[in-house]
């Protein structure tokens, strides 16, 4: 029997992260330890100390987008069950949304 052999299973072998990047919503010694104990270094941001690296400003941009898409209910609930269907719907929402901000600058 090799239930237990993880020779014998099935699949690519389980791999872990050296480095686990987190937000500040994270930033307790409760995760950092459990990370430690797995042998993950723990790269999670401080509460209160500012981050530097820029990286804030382009996710917010990136959800904006996905709210302002989320404000067109077909994008937003899917009823296409065929991908370019949908990925189509999506585009025509793109397009006004982009429409309305070249509206709003000139």
């Amino acid at each position: 029997m090799h239930g237990n052999d993880p020779e014998a299973r099935g699949g690519r072998p389980r791999r872990r992260p050296d480095i686990l990047f987190a937000d500040r919503g994270y930033d307790h010694d409760k995760y950092r330890r459990l990370l430690r104990q797995r042998g993950i270094r723990p790269a999670i941001a401080e509460r209160g100390q500012p981050h530097g690296t820029g990286l804030g400003t382009f996710r917010w941009g990136v959800e904006r987008m996905i709210s302002w898409l989320h404000g067109f209910r077909r994008p937003r609930i899917r009823w296409e069950r065929r991908d370019d269907n949908y990925e189509a719907f999506l585009g025509i929402a793109v397009g006004l949304i982009t429409h309305r901000h070249v509206q709003k600058l000139s």
